[in-house]
C-alpha cells in the first residue's frame, strides 16, 4: 500500500514540476531503519502548496490549516491514497518542540539540500541524513530515537 501511495504523489509532483523533500520515517527507511512506516511526510516549496492541496482534493482526509501536535507545528494538509496517510507541509514556519528544554525550535527546511535515495523501488529526494538526524535528536520521541538508531547502525554496517 505504501509503495502505491508514494509513486501517486510522486507522479502528482513530478508531473506538476513540484519540487518536494522526503522526511520522517520514509526518509529515515532511505537511510536503513527497518521499523514499520505510518505515513509519507514531505515537504514543498511555499509557492507550490496551494496547488498541491488543489491537486490533490479528491483524497484530502486533514484540510490545509495550521497544527500544532505530536511536537510539530507547522501547516500541512492530509491526503489518503490506497489507505495509506500522506503528509505534505508547508516549508516556511515549520517548528518542532526541544524535547529536552520544551521549547519550540524552527526547522529550516533547505530543497537543496536533498540526496536522491531509492524507496520502496522509487528514486526520491530524501532529506539530508544530517538534518534528519539532527530534527529526530530534538523531536525525541519514541519513534525518532528509534529511527536515529537504526540509522546510525546502517552506516557503520555501510563504512565498515
Amino acid at each position: 500500500m505504501h509503495k502505491e501511495a508514494l509513486q501517486w504523489i510522486t507522479g502528482l509532483l513530478n508531473d506538476r514540476q513540484i519540487p518536494f523533500l522526503i522526511c520522517g520515517g520514509l526518509a529515515a527507511i532511505g537511510y536503513g531503519s527497518t521499523r514499520a512506516l505510518n505515513d509519507i511526510d514531505l515537504f514543498v516549496p511555499d509557492e507550490y502548496f496551494d496547488e498541491v492541496v488543489k491537486a490533490g482534493e479528491d483524497y484530502l482526509s486533514k484540510p490545509a490549516k495550521r497544527y500544532c501536535e505530536q511536537g510539530w507545528d507547522l501547516e500541512y494538509v492530509q491526503f489518503i491514497y490506497a489507505g495509506v496517510k500522506i503528509e505534505i507541509g508547508r516549508a516556511e514556519g515549520v517548528r518542532i518542540l526541544d524535547a529536552k528544554s520544551r521549547e519550540w525550535v524552527s526547522l529550516a527546511v533547505d530543497f537543496s539540500r536533498m540526496q536522491l535515495g531509492t524507496v520502496l523501488d522509487i528514486e526520491v529526494p530524501l532529506m539530508m541524513r544530517d538534518d534528519l538526524l539532527r530534527y529526530k535528536a530534538v523531536l525525541g520521541r519514541p519513534v525518532d530515537l528509534q529511527d536515529i538508531e537504526a540509522i546510525k547502525a546502517s552506516s557503520l554496517k555501510t563504512t565498515n
